[in-house]
């Protein structure tokens, strides 16, 4: 048994799953709330409101809660003590996606444009492009539960990376040569802090990062978060 099933066998928050988006037959598998935990990481799961480039709740974010694969929970939990180490934490913008949510981008991306999202999230690249340019996908890895959307804090306050989360520019990639030497250090610092607990970077966004083994690299969920 692995680490991750025995810390869910125990006292903490399971969520047990089924109906995922993989193969007929598959066997239910775990996700955990990743706050159980990766304590001390501050949730603010953007897809579970309105403050993102859609502008409302995705299908499937039935509630504002980190699931998880065990594995990358306990990555996030590594990460997390790591920052402590530095004076800092994580707060977390997205965890598990489900596959429900992915085909609401794929919907919002041949609907009309908001221009008060356009000039928030995507100002210099055309809507219809977000897909070619690596921006957003009709399969995510966020629906492996092995992905998490994250940032630096102090305090409980967010330090400034040089632009904010989902901003879809090259502005945004993590050795973007428009960002300050202090916002380049802390994405950097970022990086370091995640790689060494078992993540890797996006290049396209800063705050984008996968566990490197993930447990389930073949399969897509599509169970709703509640």
């Amino acid at each position: 048994m692995s680490r991750g099933r025995a810390l869910a066998s125990t006292s903490l928050l399971v969520a047990v799953l089924s109906g995922c988006a993989g193969p007929a037959g598959e066997p239910t598998a775990e996700l955990v709330d990743a706050a159980t935990i990766a304590t001390g990481v501050e949730v603010d799961m953007r897809y579970a409101g309105p403050d993102n480039f859609v502008g409302a709740a995705l299908d499937g974010y039935g509630a504002p809660r980190c699931l998880l694969a065990g594995p990358a929970a306990e990555a996030l939990a590594r990460a997390q003590r790591a920052a402590e180490r530095e004076g800092l934490g994580l707060r977390v913008f997205d965890c598990y996606r489900p596959q429900r949510a992915v085909d609401h981008f794929v919907r919002w991306a041949g609907a009309p444009d908001d221009p008060q999202s356009k000039r928030r999230y995507y100002p210099n690249v055309d809507k219809s492009r977000l897909f070619a340019e690596g921006y957003i996908a009709d399969r995510s890895g966020h629906s492996r539960a092995a992905t998490v959307d994250v940032t630096l804090v102090r305090a409980g306050i967010p330090l400034d990376m040089g632009t904010p989360f989902d901003f879809f520019d090259p502005a945004s990639h993590t050795e973007a040569p428009t960002a300050t030497d202090e916002q380049g250090e802390r994405r950097r610092l970022l990086r370091r802090l995640m790689e060494s607990a078992g993540f890797e970077n996006y290049p396209k966004e800063w705050w984008h990062y996968t566990l490197r083994d993930e447990p389930w690299p073949d399969r897509y969920w599509d169970v709703p978060i509640e």
